[in-house]
């Protein structure tokens, strides 16, 4: 009796989820062929898989409002498939990647980090955003882009309405600094090497910082990615902070009903261990200690990585399928002067790291 009932419950649970989640897949799917037609097209994806799927989804939200029986699975998406896929993440941070920088230039992308967070949050405030936007905002333009919104998302109660908006514009102006950034290197009298730490401060992502150091020169390229790779690793202590000091954003419920919500709020009369801090922050911290530890094997992480990438492409999509398109083109004109304003301000901070660590 017991048994059948465990079996009962998960199969229930997949029936109800089914229909939306297909609907992502199917999303996902899309996005995916997108992304491969701009290669074989371009030689490169100007926009990432990521991005088009909640462009993607949000265009098809726009034009065809879902029916009851997909909300359901449209929050797993939203929810429980990022929260799997930030733990995820973890695994493609390392310790050793962070003492191999130094500890002069480790210190500067730390502040150079909580400065822009500072910076870019005030903007956004200005600006008449909310605090939760505001955040998000903050944290894609300060780390690593569309990967520190997804992690902060759930964090912080943010809804699918503000992720939208954030990665929205923040994808559109990633595109703009990559083609953009190297006509600072005449304009400003760059080395090489001052161009790489600049790059790898100031580039939203990874693939983002080779595309716009590579037609500068190979030294940019190394120095750049590294600078990178340290900054992304400021995402876990600062969605730790934000998990242990962001409950009063978790408890409102001015926003989102729950079928596009990024992440569950406590009610405001009670507030849990566990909420304080999610399950899966300890998780994504854990993963990161196996990685430096060398417990996780070397061939099992491309794969962990590759299913990272494509679990955040589903539920970027969920979250697209859950906006009003209306709604983010409401906040768009205030995002999009936040967002630049912000990039503006990380960019004068990381002129001035250059200059007093006296980077030749």
């Amino acid at each position: 009796m017991i048994a059948a009932t465990l079996i009962a419950f998960p199969l229930a649970t997949l029936r109800r989820i089914l229909p939306g989640l297909l609907l992502c897949l199917a999303v996902t799917g899309a996005a995916l062929a997108f992304e491969s037609a701009e290669e074989h097209l371009f030689g490169r994806a100007w926009l990432e898989a990521l991005v088009l799927a909640i462009v993607l989804g949000t265009a098809l939200r726009t034009a065809w409002k879902p029916g009851a029986r997909f909300f359901p699975g449209i929050a797993f998406g939203a929810k429980t498939i990022l929260e799997i896929a930030v733990v995820l993440l973890g695994a493609s941070l390392s310790l050793a990647t962070l003492l191999a920088a130094g500890p002069g230039l480790l210190v500067g992308i730390a502040l150079v980090v909580m400065a822009a967070i500072a910076a870019s949050y005030g903007i956004g405030r200005a600006l008449g955003l909310h605090p939760r936007l505001a955040i998000l905002v903050a944290c894609g333009n300060s780390i690593c882009g569309n990967s520190a919104i997804a992690a902060t998302a759930p964090v912080i109660g943010a809804d699918g309405e503000d992720v939208a908006s954030s990665i929205a514009f923040t994808a559109v102006l990633g595109v703009l600094v990559v083609l953009g950034l190297p006509l600072l290197v005449p304009l400003l009298g760059l080395s090489p090497m001052q161009y790489g730490v600049l790059a790898g401060l100031t580039v939203y992502a990874v693939p983002q910082v080779l595309a716009a150091t590579a037609p500068v020169a190979a030294l940019s390229v190394q120095v750049g990615t590294l600078v990178k790779l340290v900054r992304v690793l400021m995402l876990g202590p600062v969605v730790l902070a934000l998990s242990l000091g962001a409950s009063r954003l978790r408890e409102e419920t001015d926003e989102a009903p729950p079928q596009v919500t990024a992440g569950e709020r406590p009610k405001p009369d009670r507030v849990a261990i566990h909420r304080l801090v999610p399950w899966f922050i300890l998780a994504f911290l854990a993963m990161a200690g196996l990685r430096s530890g060398g417990l996780i094997p070397q061939a099992a992480l491309p794969s962990i990585a590759a299913t990272a990438n494509v679990l955040t492409i589903v539920s970027m999509a969920a979250l697209g399928l859950g906006v009003d398109v209306r709604s983010v083109a409401g906040a768009g004109l205030r995002v999009t002067l936040a967002v630049v304003a912000s990039l503006l301000a990380l960019t004068a901070v990381s002129l001035c790291l250059i200059h007093i660590l006296g980077i030749a």
